[in-house]
């Protein structure tokens, strides 16, 4: 038994924790929110219509979504060292490609390099080495790494656009991939060196057959809904603001301050994780975002009711990240965290990275973003649904009823 299940966290677990918050600000911040802020620059430089540059990145998105489920199982039996190491490396030779592509071909193929990398650096990774680590304190140093993480947009937004404006584009994703290799490498492969020693599994119960229960595949459902309607809804809350008369600012303040309420949101998780079973917190979560997603497609203002349901949203936006990442290890057990996981994250990340585009083809159809809000709150009632007709907390590895 690890100093870490035994409920008692040393200095290698704190050195531990410390890294991986390092190194998921660094992984969001230079190869997600950098994104964000030099799409402008890379259309200008290139000549590359806009649509093409979040298409290419989207489709990286996608393919970190599908490396997901090997990458969990490689995890499961390796543990997460050599898994967060490479994928270090990886990232950072995504970046450079990025950066020294002379085509838009090869553009996408570094984008898709980086998508693979991003399977070893985001969340899923860490939160399987929290998980495997820390035992019964494992959902407050998966608290602490959100809370941490939060800041990724907030340190690197500015960082970019200062970069572009010295550097332009090329040089600012040579900085960029630098800093990944000299920061994220050196952490992951020094820091991440604890005996892997998972608790054995119970004999007779295959990971295909958890994937392939009754209730894996309702949580897994429900979790793609909640995360498709949560991520169109924040892309499309500015359009959906403006249209109602705000203007450009308050929009982007609600948006930041939507953020703040995810930060706020992650704070309250550890007490609906001791007061609430498994399939009560999640439908409690996901029910949150429905009513905030309803609420928002019916509101007219004033702006401060923009600003308050907004942060509602970020809210249950940044319980549902901690809800996706302990869900698994509470119905399941921590033993089998990883691979299982892997599964159940990969079409997360897939509606996370398709959520944009469909958020905005489906406004365009309904007719607009008010529109759009109420079809997101009917998508998220459906989840939340699905979630309360989940038995989970009945659901156990030695009674869980198995399709054959």
């Amino acid at each position: 038994m690890t100093a870490g299940r035994a409920g008692v966290i040393g200095r290698s677990h704190t050195g531990v924790l410390v890294a991986l918050c390092v190194t998921e600000i660094v992984s969001y911040g230079c190869l997600y929110y950098a994104f964000t802020v030099l799409v402008p620059s890379i259309a200008e430089s290139t000549g590359w219509s806009a649509f093409g540059l979040t298409a290419a990145f989207s489709a990286g998105s996608l393919v970190g979504a599908a490396a997901g489920i090997p990458v969990g199982r490689v995890l499961q039996r390796h543990g997460p060292r050599p898994v967060m190491t490479l994928g270090s490396l990886l990232g950072a030779a995504g970046v450079a490609a990025v950066a020294l592509a002379p085509s838009f071909a090869v553009f996408v193929a570094a984008w898709l390099l980086v998508g693979v990398a991003t399977a070893g650096l985001y969340y899923s990774p860490a939160f399987a080495a929290l998980t495997g680590w820390f035992g019964q304190r494992g959902v407050q140093a998966i608290t602490t790494l959100t809370l941490a993480a939060g800041f990724a947009s907030t340190i690197f937004a500015p960082f970019t656009a200062f970069l572009d404006d010295r550097l332009g584009l090329r040089g600012s994703y040579i900085v960029l991939g630098a800093i990944v290799l000299v920061v994220t490498l050196p952490a992951h492969a020094l820091a991440l060196r604890l005996p892997w020693q998972p608790r054995p599994a119970v004999s007779g119960v295959r990971n295909r057959d958890i994937v392939g229960s009754r209730a894996f595949l309702m949580l897994a459902v429900s979790g793609t809904l909640t995360a498709l309607a949560g991520y169109a809804s924040l892309v499309a809350l500015p359009p959906l603001l403006i249209g109602r008369g705000a203007d450009p600012t308050l929009a982007a303040w609600a948006v930041g301050l939507a953020g703040a309420g995810q930060v706020a949101g992650r704070l309250v998780y550890p007490l609906l994780n001791r007061r609430m079973r498994p399939r009560t917190r999640t439908v409690a979560v996901i029910g949150l975002l429905a009513v905030t997603l309803a609420a928002q497609a019916v509101v007219p203002g004033p702006d401060w009711a923009f600003v308050l349901i907004a942060v509602l949203t970020g809210a249950a936006r940044g319980l549902f990240t901690l809800v996706t990442a302990t869900v698994v290890a509470d119905v399941w057990g921590p033993e089998r965290y990883a691979s299982v996981s892997g599964v159940y994250n990969s079409p997360l990340a897939a509606a996370g990275a398709l959520a944009p585009g469909i958020g905005a083809g489906v406004a365009e159809i309904a007719g607009g973003y008010p529109a759009l809000f109420v079809i997101l709150a009917v998508t998220a009632t459906v989840a939340a649904v699905l979630a309360a007709l989940n038995e989970l907390s009945s659901v156990r590895l030695s009674s869980v009823k198995l399709r054959t």
